[in-house]
């Protein structure tokens, strides 16, 4: 890994600041909306385009919490109320600038104080302890988790200079192992979902492939060990306590993974366990290519989570397979763009973040739609921004914001490096002569603000 001289000063964000100040002076003809929104309008749009769509689908999928309830208002409100918030939080974020997102290394250290703290004063919801209430709010410790563990493995990437990579390496997988093996206690597929996307993220920051081969060794034996574990371990075990939600997995394995001759009888008989898969099959078979139209949906009384787990069932039996298609298209745009301003961005911590923001969100829409497909067995994870949820909705917006942040101020700073870099060569024609000489694409220039600030001091283990 070569290594990249970095420079950087502070007063690159306020000339970017101070530009759109500028454009948003009286005469100017920058509408309201984009003096508001600042950053990709594809991201934007995006964003906007799945929260029409989040308020449409829950609206029309929960039928059965309106009938618990009886209110009819309630349910949509309430998930009106946590869209109107994660905008306010993009907002929020996407005007602060990525550097000072480094010091997510200290959200990392809360959010695993409280995910260790969930089993003793957690919530439990649906049979799993996942959620705490401080002040009358209930917030889901493992999602603060996931962005925080994402903002500093982006962190330790950009700090790789070739001479500390091993140490790098190390301060990665151990955050990882820690932070996953305590989700992975309530949340397996949570944990999973996040390790993979970790490890992606280490592929892409250009960490060496024989570390990456020799940690994917190690977790193919520890899988193996878990599996085999599973099936020998007695019933007894599994009743109460940290074990509790592997009887659960190891059913979801065995139904998923189970070859036996059925009987065209038994095969359509929806039994307790089929119950879930059986009717998302339903709806998406009701839905046709067209659809039935928002609002007509049968399955969304009959599923259990059709306002989360299931929803994107519930969108094709209401939108049709097209409907479908297109919910699934808009992550992979989210994903293609994120790419692009990545690329475009030439300092090391905005793009990892980018990156990483990215590969969640579509890594974890791709596996919604796995499960509602019936592709991959029963994870539990929601359809991003979709979804009917609160903490999970709120740090879904995050993750949009961090990535407007990267792209605002990141790719401000690189076209002002090629603004001031063709000035200097039309001014200064006799540098081509010189012998020392640094070329453009050689110089990355990496903030020197908070990032370097929040420095700590890396411990060889």
């Amino acid at each position: 890994m070569s290594n990249k001289t970095e420079i950087y000063s502070d007063d690159d964000d306020s000339d970017i600041m101070s530009a759109e100040l500028a454009s948003s002076e009286p005469g100017s003809r920058v509408s309201f909306f984009s003096k508001v929104f600042k950053g990709d309008k594809v991201v934007w749009a995006i964003f906007i385009i799945l929260c029409v769509i989040s308020v449409i689908e829950v609206f029309s999928a929960t039928s059965t919490i309106v009938y618990r309830q009886h209110n009819q208002w309630g349910p949509i409100l309430r998930h009106i109320m946590f869209l109107i918030g994660g905008v306010g939080i993009i907002l929020l974020i996407h005007n602060i600038p990525y550097r000072y997102f480094s010091s997510l290394i200290f959200i990392l250290i809360i959010s695993v104080i409280l995910l260790i703290l969930t089993p003793v004063i957690g919530t439990t919801v649906n049979g799993a302890e996942r959620w705490i209430s401080i002040f009358g709010f209930t917030i889901q410790p493992s999602e603060i988790a996931k962005i925080s563990l994402i903002g500093t493995i982006a962190f330790l990437l950009s700090k790789q200079n070739g001479e500390n990579d091993s140490t790098l390496f190390k301060w990665m997988v151990g955050l990882m192992v820690v932070v996953c093996g305590i989700i992975a206690l309530d949340n397996l597929s949570t944990a999973v979902l996040l390790f993979g996307v970790c490890f992606l993220l280490m592929f892409i920051g250009h960490v060496e492939l024989i570390r990456l081969a020799k940690l994917m060794l190690g977790i193919a034996l520890f899988a193996v060990l878990l599996v085999l574990m599973l099936k020998i371990m007695p019933a007894s075990w599994t009743e109460k306590g940290p074990l509790s939600r592997a009887e659960t997995w190891k059913s979801r394995i065995d139904n998923f993974g189970s070859h036996k001759q059925q009987t065209e009888e038994s095969y359509f008989t929806i039994t307790d366990d089929n119950y879930q898969v059986a009717h998302a099959k339903i709806a998406i078979s009701n839905g046709g290519l067209f659809g039935k139209f928002p609002g007509n949906s049968t399955e969304r009384d009959f599923l259990p989570q059709a306002y989360s787990d299931f929803i994107y069932a519930i969108i094709i039996e209401e939108l049709g397979l097209l409907g479908g298609v297109f919910v699934l298209l808009l992550y992979v745009v989210l994903l293609i763009r994120a790419g692009m301003i990545a690329r475009k961005t030439q300092k090391l911590f905005p793009k990892y973040l980018v990156l990483g923001s990215a590969l969640i969100l579509s890594v974890q829409a791709f596996v919604n739609m796995a499960v509602a497909v019936n592709l991959i067995p029963v994870t539990g994870q929601p359809l991003p921004l979709i979804s009917r949820g609160g903490t999970s909705t709120l740090i879904t917006c995050a993750y949009f914001g961090l990535i407007l942040s990267a792209d605002r101020f990141g790719m401000g700073k690189s076209k002002k490096k090629s603004t001031d870099d063709e000035a200097a060569d039309h001014t200064d024609d006799s540098d081509h002569d010189t012998p020392s000489e640094t070329k453009p694409d050689d110089v990355v220039r990496e903030p020197v603000g908070l990032e370097d600030n929040v420095e700590f001091e890396i411990i060889h283990v």
